[in-house]
């Protein structure tokens, strides 16, 4: 009877949809929620640049939701993939500096800010790229004023969209949140690039290129 039961136990586990997750491990819930959000990002830029401020808003709003819903997914179920850690930061700086951008087009947003919030991303990219290229992968890992100030963006561009879509008269709140993800933008830009070039001091030192640990862009 005891080789019955696990014989069972092995046709279940084959079964079980979690192990079809693990087999597929990069087709999951949180990672398909994540491309969602990619696909979103043109149809905001279009709807800000036809003056459908409204619909610009309510996707922005379900795009940013949607950056919730899918990490606490992934940590619940156990559904954390590497693709997904990728995806989720492609995402959110593609939908941040696609709606910044197109807002400082439309002159909505300042495009001092604009140009602010694009360079330091740039500087990001840049440094993972040089890395990359001289054979130093420097592992990255969360830093939490980075994730302050992708929350401050994200509520700015929504105070933004909502005050023009809705006349809701958020003009104060407006034009001291450009202050705050200003100062959050350069805070946040320094403190990546003190850890980025830490870490590449400490790959000199050892000789090794081997994941040294850098801040989380986002």
């Amino acid at each position: 009877m005891p080789p019955r039961r696990d014989h069972l136990r092995r046709v279940r586990l084959r079964r079980s949809p979690f192990r079809s997750a693990m087999v597929y491990s990069n087709v999951t819930l949180p990672n398909l929620i994540t491309v969602a959000r990619l696909i979103a990002v043109p149809m905001v830029v279009v709807a800000i640049s036809e003056q459908r401020l409204d619909l610009a808003f309510w996707l922005f709003v379900v795009a940013g939701a949607s950056d919730g819903v899918d990490g606490w997914i992934a940590r619940r179920w156990n559904l954390r993939t590497r693709l997904g850690a990728y995806l989720d930061a492609i995402a959110d700086k593609s939908l941040l500096v696609a709606i910044y951008v197109t807002l400082g087009i439309e002159g909505v947003l300042p495009r001092w800010l604009v140009i602010l919030v694009v360079s330091r991303d740039l500087l990001i990219v840049g440094a993972f790229l040089l890395s990359w290229v001289m054979g130093r992968p420097v592992e990255v890992r969360p830093l939490m004023i980075s994730k302050i100030n992708t929350t401050a963006q994200i509520l700015l561009a929504a105070a933004i969209l909502g005050d023009h879509a809705f006349a809701a008269d958020l003009l104060p709140l407006v034009a001291v949140g450009l202050w705050i993800v200003a100062g959050l933008t350069v805070g946040s830009g320094a403190a990546y690039l003190v850890g980025w070039l830490k870490a590449m001091s400490a790959d000199n030192e050892t000789g090794s290129g081997t994941g040294t640990s850098w801040p989380d862009p986002r």
